[in-house]
């Protein structure tokens, strides 16, 4: 079932998510429902917090960019109860990044390329890894939701004030996006 993403704006999106037991129910279906809206999105991540719930799941498919990054072919996978225990800082790299909570907004944000993160699979199986490149961004920007956090609270101040105004219209429910949508206020 394709769920509506939750706007800027929405409290959820602010919240700290919280881990989910081993007995969450029908997590396999809200995982599978969740990939089917970030396809339908045409995203690459989606996090909990996107689609209302105050969990901490993320998906993930980077299959679509395999043409260009062959290496993702195939990758879709999903992550349960992830946490980032260490960033390896030494070396950052600097990237647009856009969000489906926040449609027509593109920013350019630094993170660094590689972490150690550590996360149950859709099997509910322990992995604690260091990851690195590209994964490395996806995983710090959908993770980040699960912090109450958004890509924008990483840009500058004066890129802040640039974008206010679109900002200030996804507040007002006044974007367009060719997906399902709940805006922070009534449109």
């Amino acid at each position: 079932m394709i769920l509506p993403i939750y706007i800027y704006g929405q409290q959820v999106l602010r919240k700290v998510a919280s881990d989910i037991p081993a007995d969450f129910p029908q997590l396999q279906q809200l995982i599978s429902d969740m990939f089917e809206t970030l396809t339908d999105s045409e995203g690459i991540g989606l996090a909990a917090p996107q689609v209302g719930k105050d969990i901490r799941v993320v998906v993930i498919d980077l299959d679509v960019l395999a043409e260009d990054m062959p290496e993702y072919k195939g990758f879709r996978k999903a992550f349960i109860n992830p946490h980032i225990i260490e960033y390896d800082e030494r070396e950052t790299d600097t990237m647009e990044e856009g969000c489906l909570s926040l449609p027509g907004i593109h920013e350019k944000v630094t993170r660094p390329t590689r972490i150690r993160v550590r996360y149950e699979d859709a099997e509910r199986q322990e992995h604690d890894e260091w990851v690195e490149g590209y994964l490395a961004r996806v995983m710090q920007h959908e993770f980040d939701h699960l912090d109450g956090k958004v890509f924008v609270d990483r840009i500058s101040p004066f890129r802040k004030t640039m974008i206010k105004s679109k900002i200030k219209a996804l507040l007002q429910g006044r974007y367009q996006c060719s997906y399902k949508t709940k805006a922070a206020i009534k449109r």
